[in-house]
């Protein structure tokens, strides 16, 4: 018990670094390349498009070799790579070189979901809980990424906010491998996996209705990727635009985002709790409709009303998250989980990188609020697409 509840905490710290490192970027660029490199902001963002093409593109081989070879191994990989990656980009001295070392960073994290994920849910008939409890993790490496980032950029440098995290990284990376080589797992790729639900029935005697429910899980992943990245990535931008009374610096813009995303991860673990005791349909369409008031609702805010109405909608934002692990965790097998897991945030990822072209062009022209209200009419979509999921079918007694 004290050796799984180790490396869930292991894996709950991969994936705070998942989210932390592929974020620097976006305070680093709010805060101080724009004027270090005489680029505007919406010039800027263009160029952390690589590195979100790669967290998606690289996560169906990372799958694939997860599923094949060795879940713990490729954790390893992750961390090292991850870490190193970063300590390289922190040498850039142009935006194509950070671009190429943030296409860098992404490839290694590309690694952590399609794995990380199906290490988590091992063994696990109810997972909702523990799914939120690791995506709190991943989210707390949103607020500490906006955090250390700027306390980093006042005190040492940008690169140190590079530079830090990577060395940290680096050496979980070794600290996790020799605690497998002392603590040697099962296969993760048995032949004779256990059914993930409580019924005892294989998910695939479900094809009927797998098909429409995955429609479902992809679209709702899509969407999801295009809110949650423009509202993580740009939030420290808004903040230092529309918090002029409390955002003060880059200390303060980066611990305001950090109190927001700590707050707002909280969500995820009473989603996760209501998904394991009630139809997720219920849940998601919840979710949805409290995303679709608070997008539009932050139009026009400044100062402490923005601040308050930005926790409530990062709520709703990451109140998302367990959602669609969950669905997949139980149509699913385990040989297949890391696959099915890389395909689904493939299309997260791809979303994510499109978004940030579309986020420079609409702050370009729009400002945030007409960022807002697009978000707004795509979480609407979102809630129509979840209205149609089924009442019965799979696992949590006959319930999806």
């Amino acid at each position: 018990m004290q050796q799984s509840r180790l490396n869930f905490f292991f894996l709950n710290i991969g994936h705070l670094f998942d989210h932390y490192f592929v974020l620097i970027f976006a305070t680093v660029a709010a805060l101080t390349l724009a004027n270090d490199w005489q680029m505007s902001y919406a010039e800027l963002i263009p160029y952390a498009t690589p590195g979100f093409i790669a967290f998606g593109i690289f996560a169906i081989p990372a799958g694939w070799i997860a599923d094949k070879w060795d879940r713990q191994h490729m954790m390893v990989i992750f961390f090292v790579g991850i870490g190193l990656s970063a300590i390289v980009t922190a040498m850039s001295q142009t935006p194509i070189q950070i671009g190429l070392g943030l296409f860098i960073i992404g490839g290694f994290a590309a690694i952590y979901h399609p794995v990380g994920l199906a290490l988590v849910i091992e063994g696990h008939s109810k997972t909702g809980v523990i799914l939120a409890v690791n995506g709190i993790w991943g989210n707390l490496g949103v607020g500490v990424a906006a955090a250390a980032t700027g306390i980093l950029i006042d005190f040492i440098g940008w690169r140190a906010a590079f530079i830090i995290p990577g060395i940290l990284s680096v050496g979980t990376g070794i600290v996790y491998y020799f605690y497998n080589r002392r603590h040697p797992t099962q296969s993760r790729t048995t032949k004779n996996p256990i059914p993930n639900n409580n019924t005892g029935i294989s998910p695939i005697q479900y094809k009927d209705k797998i098909a429409p429910i995955f429609a479902i899980i992809f679209f709702s992943s899509a969407i999801g990727g295009l809110t949650y990245q423009s509202t993580t990535f740009a939030l420290p931008k808004i903040f230092d635009e529309r918090l002029t009374e409390l955002a003060t610096s880059a200390t303060s813009v980066g611990l305001l985002a950090l109190l927001v995303f700590s707050i707002a991860a909280i969500s995820q673990l009473i989603v996760g709790y209501f998904t394991d005791r009630f139809p997720i349909r219920y849940v998601f369409s919840c979710v949805a409709l409290t995303q679709v008031i608070f997008l539009f609702s932050m139009q026009g805010l400044t100062d402490l009303s923005a601040f308050i109405v930005a926790v409530l909608m990062m709520m709703a934002v990451f109140g998302q998250i367990p959602i669609n692990d969950v669905l997949v965790g139980r149509v699913t097998t385990d040989q297949w989980r890391s696959r099915v897991y890389a395909a689904r945030y493939l299309v997260t990822f791809s979303a994510m990188a499109i978004t940030l072209p579309l986020l420079a062009w609409f702050h370009n022209h729009w400002g945030f609020d007409g960022l807002f209200l697009v978000l707004s009419l795509a979480a609407l979509a979102m809630l129509c697409a979840v209205l149609t999921l089924p009442n019965k079918g799979v696992v949590v007694g006959d319930r999806i």
